[in-house]
């Protein structure tokens, strides 16, 4: 490392005993948290014919979770480093387990936003505490590497496992029981965690700042609610009004954490090139992907008419990919370099995404599954090494909060990704022009026009379905389109900002 930064060296060659099976209780959260992520997507279809919510609020069923997490792992990753991390991993996963069940039986599409937000309080305490309690378990640089691989691929693992399992239950089940997965992890997570992972906190922590907190929720949660309005439904007093609120809110949260002797956030980290290069990389990658992925699943189900278990198994490549990458990402970046490794991963997704500007209707799976393939290699290098930056970057004391950024960042490009290019597919598909006769649900998400032509004569419905899945497929391709240019844009951002930059070799 070449930055004031470096963490210290002395604890290099110490090798906790243990630490790879309480590495194996870590991963079990991020199971949890990605498998939970995936199976909405799927579930989407069934959830608008239950529930029957509009276009909008669909999209807040789908981002809620990221707008509420998003607001408040900077607070909970430093809550981790005071009150322990181990302690507040099982909270966690506890609250998490008890929401799922609030979010199975939802029977209005409020209380399932409702239970949504709650679930996103609970998913905040479990990634921070998974990052920093590896980086407190691992001291050797290599393992590290190693254990973060290991960590993203098995989220990864959770993104393939999700929708496979999720089809199975959907095919079987009602919707509900995709969130009632959630039950058998979050049992074996606290059982054995109780037991085998270590506490670790800051030694002289100072107060918590609940002041920082409420601002750091108003400024994360205003912000995006603003650019989801303006993206949603143009510019309206309600989304300005919420930007500068979430804008003022940010601003003082920094002067806040400036001031403060022991802050929430120590905002000084922001001055490492590479922990800011890394960071952006992770925010930019993940608001290019998640819209297109969030609207995949309803093109594999609702356009090409598969059934949900065979649309689980469709989206495998990107996960399979992941999990390849994610295991040999540190090597490669200590080989060739970080920049290299970042800014290739990058730029392979974003021509990956380009590739699907071409999809249509009857679009074969060779191109979809070499797309999803391609995606899936380039987010586990890059993915992988910017988290090994992050942590790298900071004295393991910080590790909560560093991890606490880097997932804020995930998390934030989620939300923004779902609501910017979530947007766009949704206000391409509003566009269409159906034969008389449409009725006004059709036009509110294409799960409403599937659920409409059940009931409409068949010479009405045929071709309704057909103007609706051509809308679809127009703004799919569309979205896939301005992702490619994030990613590329990504790509440019990280071969600069991370020049320069190298993992520790011990």
């Amino acid at each position: 490392m070449t930055s004031a930064l470096r963490p210290e060296t002395t604890t290099g060659t110490v090798k906790r005993p243990g630490r790879w099976l309480a590495l194996s209780v870590l991963v079990l959260a991020v199971l949890l948290v990605a498998v939970d992520a995936t199976v909405l997507g799927l579930a989407t279809p069934y959830i608008s014919e239950d529930l029957a919510p509009t276009g909008t609020q669909l999209l807040w069923i789908g981002d809620v979770y990221s707008f509420v997490i998003a607001g408040l792992l900077v607070s909970m990753g430093s809550l981790g480093d005071r009150v322990g991390r181990k302690r507040l991993l099982l909270w966690g996963a506890t609250a998490f387990g008890a929401i799922s069940v609030l979010n199975a039986y939802a029977h209005t599409p409020e209380v399932l936003i409702l239970a949504r937000a709650l679930l996103g309080v609970a998913g905040a305490t479990l990634m921070p505490a998974t990052l920093a309690l590896i980086r407190n378990l691992f001291h050797d640089p290599r393992e590290r590497s190693l254990a973060i691989g290991i960590w993203g691929a098995t989220a990864s693992a959770g993104t393939a496992v999700g929708p496979v399992l999720g089809g199975f239950l959907l095919e079987h089940f009602w919707w509900g029981s995709v969130f009632l997965i959630n039950l058998p992890v979050m049992a074996v997570l606290v059982a054995v965690g109780a037991k085998l992972l270590p506490e670790s906190r800051t030694p002289a922590p100072g107060p918590w700042d609940l002041v920082g907190v409420v601002l750091s929720l108003v400024g994360m949660v205003g912000v995006v609610y603003a650019v989801k309005e303006t993206a949603s439904h143009g510019f309206t007093w309600s989304a300005p009004a919420a930007g500068l609120l979430g804008a003022g809110a940010l601003y003082g949260f920094v002067r806040r954490q400036l001031t403060l002797p022991v802050p929430l956030l120590d905002m000084r980290l922001f001055r490492h090139r590479g922990f800011s290069g890394a960071v952006l990389a992770d925010l930019l990658t993940v608001l290019g992907l998640s819209g297109l992925v969030f609207f995949l699943s309803q093109y594999l189900q609702l356009v090409q008419g598969r059934r949900p278990f065979e649309a689980g198994l469709a989206e495998l490549p990107a996960a399979i990919g992941a999990v390849a990458a994610g295991l040999v990402a540190g090597r490669a970046a200590r080989r060739w370099s970080v920049r290299s490794v970042v800014a290739g991963g990058l730029a392979a997704i974003g021509l990956a995404l380009a590739a699907l500007t071409v999809i249509g209707q009857s679009t074969g799976y060779p191109l979809l599954g070499a797309a999803l393939l391609v995606v899936g290699l380039g987010a586990g290098f890059s993915f992988t090494v910017t988290a090994d930056v992050i942590l790298s970057s900071v004295p393991k004391e910080q590790a909560g909060a560093a991890s606490a950024v880097s997932e804020t960042a995930y998390e934030l490009g989620a939300a923004l990704g779902i609501a910017v290019l979530g947007s766009i597919v949704t206000g391409v598909y509003r566009g269409f022009t159906g034969p008389a006769g449409t009725p006004a649900e059709a036009h509110e998400s294409l799960g409403g026009a599937v659920e409409a032509a059940s009931h409409l004569p068949a010479g009405v419905a045929g071709p309704m379905l057909d103007a609706a899945r051509q809308s679809f497929v127009d703004g799919l391709a569309l979205a896939a389109g301005t992702g490619a240019a994030v990613l590329l844009a990504a790509a440019a951002a990280a071969w600069f900002m991370l020049r320069d930059q190298r993992l520790e070799n011990g």
